[in-house]
């Protein structure tokens, strides 16, 4: 019985990484899959930190992921999906996730961060939440830089941490290990963002790596 699998954690906890392991693992076996994304760093694919990619199909606040698949099933035909940065997609766009999977019989991996540099769940994570058959948190543990576990991404703007603004605003990672998010241009912010992870002590008080910016 084909299922919709929700697998969430911080930046760099693994999650385009295992969604590449498993895009290559079932692809082994015979089964037709199809990678989608969204704001990846790279445009139109599916890439890891660690150097692995593969090609991948954009998600656009537009795109109707049911017709997208549902034409490829009438055509080449479609065993599984993964769908990568998926709190970036639309709450409808996970709606029609779980179609392909109650309609159509495909098994749908998605993989997305848990809450923005806010603390809140982006909204299509949380519908994710709402819709998924299972829900699997991530235990690759990104750490904070007292050494705590890494539980809140933190936009910092010009070296100072900030709790307001465009929730889809994405910048660099300072520091080796974590896997950076995607990247898109500033707009009118007009300085440099970057992100870190946190943990929750550190997050509420503003307090980021003694070694960025020094």
């Amino acid at each position: 019985m084909a299922t919709l699998r929700f697998s969430f954690g911080t930046m760099g906890s693994g999650k385009s990484t295992l969604a590449l392991q498993i895009h290559h693992n079932l692809a082994l076996r015979g089964l037709r899959g199809v990678m989608l994304t969204r704001f990846d760093r790279e445009s139109s694919v599916v890439s890891s930190r660690l150097g692995v990619s593969a090609p991948a199909v954009e998600v656009t606040p537009d795109t109707d992921v049911y017709e997208l698949i549902a034409a490829r099933v009438r055509g080449p035909g479609v065993d599984f999906v993964v769908a990568d940065e998926a709190q970036f997609y639309e709450p409808v766009q996970v709606d029609q996730l779980a179609r392909l999977v109650d309609h159509l019989g495909i098994d749908v991996y998605a993989f997305g961060l848990l809450t923005d540099f806010r603390g809140r769940l982006f909204p299509g994570t949380a519908r994710l939440l709402e819709m998924a058959d299972e829900r699997n948190e991530l235990h690759v543990e990104a750490r904070c830089w007292c050494g705590a576990r890494a539980t809140h991404n933190a936009r910092l703007v010009g070296g100072r941490q900030v709790y307001e603004g465009e929730v889809v605003l994405v910048g660099d990672v300072e520091g080796p290990g974590p896997e950076p998010q995607d990247q898109l241009p500033l707009g009118e912010l007009g300085a440099d963002v970057t992100y870190e992870l946190l943990c929750r002590r550190h997050w509420l008080a503003g307090e980021h790596s003694p070694h960025i910016g020094a």
